[in-house]
């Protein structure tokens, strides 16, 4: 798997570093990986992220998990379009998760957005992934 998929590389990074309860997990730097970060931040998942260098010398990002009463707040986070199979959805069928308790992350064409945000932009794309 790794590389041929890199964003659910990083989902994956950050399951495992949350179920070892780390507060910060590394991640070699790409724009749609700090793209959805973005999101996962602006929505209160993780704490933010900043652009290190890795030790192989490439450029990496630094996410800073984020734990309410010592529970990780990203109760599960899927891929959901792979590279084998890419799931998109029109503004009018973006889909819901969990009755809006948690958010499904888009690739549209006015960026990565939030189900909600796509919707309210009127905006269909590339369903990166839900959060809960």
């Amino acid at each position: 798997m790794s590389m041929n998929d890199p964003l659910g590389d990083m989902l994956t990074r950050i399951r495992n570093a949350q179920m070892r309860g780390k507060s910060t997990v590394s991640t070699p730097a790409s724009k749609l990986r700090a793209w959805v970060l973005d999101v996962l931040a602006s929505e209160g998942y993780i704490r933010g992220y900043e652009a290190t260098t890795g030790k192989d010398g490439h450029p990496a990002l630094e996410i800073s998990l984020k734990y309410f009463e010592g529970t990780a707040v990203i109760r599960e986070i899927k891929r959901v379009s792979k590279p084998g199979r890419r799931v998109y959805a029109g503004a009018q069928e973006l889909p819901s998760v969990r009755n809006g308790l948690g958010i499904a992350v888009i690739s549209t064409p006015k960026g990565v957005l939030t189900d909600a945000n796509a919707r309210a932009a009127n905006v269909g794309g590339e369903v990166l992934c839900t959060v809960f």
